[in-house]
């Protein structure tokens, strides 16, 4: 046990270490949830169906325990009673022979050791007279439990039946039964290995008991330091009930069971009431015992089941999501880019066989799809380089168009400078200028206007082109 407490710590540790890394394997393992799942509803019905039956199966025992330890008291209390009741008969007869032989002591005195002889229950026979030092005051036939000193040794009751000589009563003939006998009787009347039956009288004292050292003793004295639940119990038996309580002793748990002793009834019979009380006394183990090694038993082969069982349904499920993970596997493959990455064909018809079909399809048409694409793409790349490339010379027409005009506004820069200065000269100084002057002037304007007009024609067949 010291080796188990050591180690359930560390156990408990090492399992608490562990617990994330656990979980995360769960959360990320779908046919271990599935098995979990389905493992939990089992093991809920299970025990919901286990805790039914137990309830009803100890209901059941606890009825048979009672039903058996009635029958066990039922029976003791008939054995008793048939035992004095025999007494009580033979006694009878030889009663009536010592009556008439009263004067005769050594007559009657043969009859007495002939009774001894014969019945094993009888331990003494004699006729105690009034006259004694320990006279027993007996008025009718009956049973009396005399002080120790006025029985014989070894005797438990005593059948008294009162002597008279006329009318007057004399004395009384005492019958002692044997305690040894009738303590064999009510001691081997137990209906569980470890059970054992008691026999209290009316005042509370022990008459029968398994154990010697309390004989003789009365109980309330005896349980006046014990469990209070054991008290209530000899309490309840001195006052005549039946029933059973539940007691604990020296740390034991007990049922006793326990009736009053009641004689049959018998023509002529003297129903004097013994005021005894008669129980058996069982161990909690001796009735659930072997009701709890099933308990055990049927929870560890319930947990053991369970256990196999979710083996089994993980590798049943484990196996039934092989194509799952197959699709999982080509969806990774997919998402890396390798759209042409032939998924292997499915003979399954169930759902995980559609799904793995349309999986499969969805694949084929993506790959067309991004093949497709690929092409358009490798298409518009190729134009793109074209226009990329018609853009640059484009780019470099219009630069060499722009030094073009650059150039060529340069060029006619001088000549309509030269036309505007000449146009000016004129406006300015027609009055001052001679003929020859002005038509010197108007050859240099039309002269610069004919170059202006080339350079335009030029720019002009330029830009056509």
């Amino acid at each position: 046990m010291s080796v188990i407490s050591a180690t359930f710590p560390k156990f408990f540790i090492i399992f608490a270490a562990d617990m994330p890394r656990i979980t995360k394997k769960i959360a990320r393992t779908l046919s271990f949830r599935l098995s979990l799942m389905v493992i939990a509803a089992l093991a809920t019905l299970l025990l919901v169906a286990l805790a039914i039956i137990f309830v009803f199966s100890r209901k059941v025992v606890k009825e048979e325990t009672l039903q058996n330890a009635s029958q066990t008291l039922e029976a003791t209390v008939q054995h008793i009673d048939n035992v004095l009741l025999s007494v009580e008969q033979a006694s009878g007869n030889i009663y009536w022979k010592t009556l008439v032989r009263l004067d005769q002591p050594d007559k009657w005195q043969p009859y007495f050791r002939k009774l001894v002889e014969t019945n094993p229950y009888i331990t003494d026979c004699r006729i105690v007279w009034n006259t004694d030092s320990d006279a027993i005051k007996a008025d009718f036939p009956g049973w009396l439990t005399l002080p120790e000193a006025q029985r014989t040794p070894g005797a438990i009751t005593t059948y008294c039946v009162p002597v008279y000589k006329g009318r007057q009563i004399v004395g009384t003939m005492a019958v002692d039964v044997s305690l040894p006998l009738l303590s064999k009787i009510i001691l081997e009347a137990k209906p569980s290995p470890n059970a054992f039956c008691t026999l209290l009288g009316k005042d509370g004292t022990i008459i029968v008991h398994h154990d010697s050292l309390v004989l003789n003793q009365n109980i309330m004295v005896l349980s006046k330091n014990d469990d209070p639940s054991m008290r209530e119990a000899a309490q309840a038996m001195l006052n005549g009930e039946t029933g059973y309580r539940y007691v604990n002793l020296d740390g034991e748990d007990y049922y006793v069971f326990f009736k009053p002793f009641e004689r049959s009834a018998v023509v002529g019979r003297a129903l004097t009431n013994l005021g005894w009380s008669v129980g058996v006394i069982l161990p909690e183990e001796d009735i659930f015992g072997d009701y709890w090694r099933l308990h055990y038993i049927v929870l560890i082969i319930a947990a053991v089941g369970l256990i196999l069982l979710l083996l089994s349904c993980r590798l049943f499920i484990r196996r039934q999501l092989i194509p799952l993970r197959q699709l999982e596997k080509s969806a990774r493959h997919i998402t890396e880019g390798r759209y042409d990455e032939r998924i292997p064909d499915s003979r399954r018809l169930d759902e995980v066989g559609r799904l793995h079909s349309h999986f499969q399809q969805m694949q084929q048409s993506l790959a067309t799809r991004v093949g497709e694409m690929q092409q358009l793409s490798d298409i518009l790349k190729e134009r793109g380089e074209v226009l990329r490339a018609t853009y640059e010379q484009t780019r470099a027409a219009d630069r060499l168009k722009t030094k073009f005009l650059y150039n060529m506004s340069d060029q006619m820069m001088a000549p309509a400078e030269g036309i505007a200065k000449s146009a000016i000269t004129m406006s300015d100084h027609c009055r001052e200028l001679d003929e020859e002057d002005i038509d010197r002037l108007v050859g240099d304007i039309q002269l610069r206007g004919d170059k202006v007009t080339a350079l335009l024609n030029q720019l002009i067949e330029k830009c056509a082109t």
